[in-house]
């Protein structure tokens, strides 16, 4: 039973943890990277679709994106949705592939994403931590029906201390780097 808790409870943790750094990799920084564009979608036939379901989306170079349609017509439409998207860049057509500069980010916009990322981070505790007040409750759920002794209870609060505590800093860790990564130039 007290088994049963830790796992779930862990489980639940790593889903917190995956959620912030999947979170994180959303928030632009000025190198390029396949992922910006896939919140952006193009008619395709009337229906709404990804950019990576109608084309191939490479990197260039660190700071430039390649978007290779697979039909040449889908051309001028993927270029019009990025353009339209409001991740702020400027697609440029040559010919087959349409190349997507990243505009360098400003120092103002570099603290705003930083505040965004903070906020990320400070939500993904907080998740953390409910797992953890959750985890004890069913302890103390246990302990009320004497499935385990009050010695049982505290060693499993102790241990999904310990889990809570390492996914904290793992989140905290991956703050740190993106932080890093945003603030450099």
């Amino acid at each position: 039973m007290i088994n049963d808790v830790k796992k779930t409870a862990d489980s639940k943790m790593q889903k917190s943890l995956e959620a912030f750094k999947n979170n994180l990799g959303k928030v632009r920084t000025g190198r390029a990277h396949t992922g910006i564009l896939d919140q952006v979608t193009v008619d395709y036939y009337g229906a709404a679709t990804s950019i990576s379901q109608v084309a191939n989306v490479t990197l260039v170079d660190a700071r430039t994106l390649g978007v290779q349609p697979w039909e040449k017509n889908m051309a001028a439409k993927i270029e019009k949705a990025i353009r339209d998207s409001d991740l702020g860049l400027n697609p440029v057509s040559s010919g087959e592939l349409i190349r997507v500069p990243m505009p360098a980010l400003t120092e103002e916009r570099r603290r705003d994403l930083t505040k965004v990322v903070k906020g990320e981070a400070e939500d993904a505790r907080v998740a953390v931590r409910n797992v953890r007040r959750d985890a004890n409750n069913d302890l103390k759920a246990l302990l009320k029906d004497k499935s385990i002794s009050e010695d049982e209870e505290r060693r499993a609060q102790d241990e999904i201390q310990k889990l809570t505590d390492k996914y904290i800093a793992e989140i905290d860790k991956a703050f740190a780097d993106k932080e890093k990564e945003l603030m450099a130039i």
